[in-house]
């Protein structure tokens, strides 16, 4: 008679925690310019949106010389929601996201920043995923990536799609990363190390400028999420025009082909 070798039990694994990194707030920097048909549904937005793991809000919105009725707009939200985590910025003139981000970065009082345009393109209900990696100790940034996962996108332009591929090929191709979205609005990043980035892009060529620097942080993890994506037309007040991703292009070059040595 064949003897039965004694069945095994499954060895018991301990599990892992949750949390391994501790975020305590969240500044959100929201630049505008000409956003009075969005801006106070995007507040309702993000003002509404609960974070995960008991993170708390700092909302900073920077009102970069909008000519219609955005500022308006805000300072009548803020005063009907007293009690919401809002600070507002008003640049006494136009001068661009980059500077607006800047300017906000100054009041930030996070332990991280995300970016979020005032033109409802990308949804708040998805900050939670952006932060997983963070708080789960995988990642020091996170990139929300358009042309990554199943999540919602709107059919638009094709040639807009060509060239923002384009320009993440030539980023990954300067900055050596494996990016799918270089030119993605959001962006997790500590406090801390966007501070410590010497940032001079006044426009929409920030992006590519913060993708060279970055690039050259030892030691950084940088991980992509699918997010989801709700584009507008020119016609809905979409505002990149092709003078950017041109200037986006120089910036790359400049800033790290021609780059000043140390």
């Amino acid at each position: 008679m064949q003897e039965i070798a004694p069945s095994r039990k499954t060895p018991r694994f301990t599990k892992p925690p949750a949390i391994v990194q501790t975020i305590k707030k969240l500044t959100i920097l929201i630049p505008c310019y000409n956003e009075e048909r969005t801006i106070a549904l995007l507040l309702d937005k993000v003002c509404d949106v609960e974070l995960p793991y008991s993170i708390q809000k700092e909302v900073i919105v920077i009102n970069d010389f909008s000519r219609d009725d955005t500022d308006l707009i805000i300072k009548e939200y803020i005063e009907d929601n007293p009690d919401a985590p809002i600070t507002y910025l008003h640049h006494e003139y136009n001068q661009g996201k980059g500077v607006a981000i800047r300017s906000g970065l100054r009041l930030a009082s996070g332990d991280y920043i995300i970016i979020q345009d005032a033109d409802l393109e990308y949804d708040p209900a998805e900050y939670g995923r952006l932060l997983d990696p963070i708080v789960k100790g995988h990642a020091d940034i996170v990139y929300g990536s358009r042309f990554t996962g199943g999540h919602p996108h709107r059919i638009l332009f094709f040639w807009h799609t060509i060239g923002n591929k384009i320009l993440t090929f030539i980023s990954n191709a300067l900055t050596n990363m494996n990016l799918t979205d270089a030119h993605t609005c959001y962006k997790v990043i500590p406090v801390k190390v966007l501070r410590d980035i010497p940032l001079m892009e006044k426009r929409f060529a920030f992006d590519s400028e913060l993708n060279a620097k970055i690039a050259r942080v030892p030691g950084l993890r940088l991980y992509e999420v699918g997010i989801s994506y709700y584009g507008r037309t020119f016609k809905d007040g979409k505002k990149i025009r092709l003078r950017d991703a041109v200037r986006s292009v120089y910036s790359l070059i400049k800033y790290t082909l021609f780059r000043r040595k140390k």
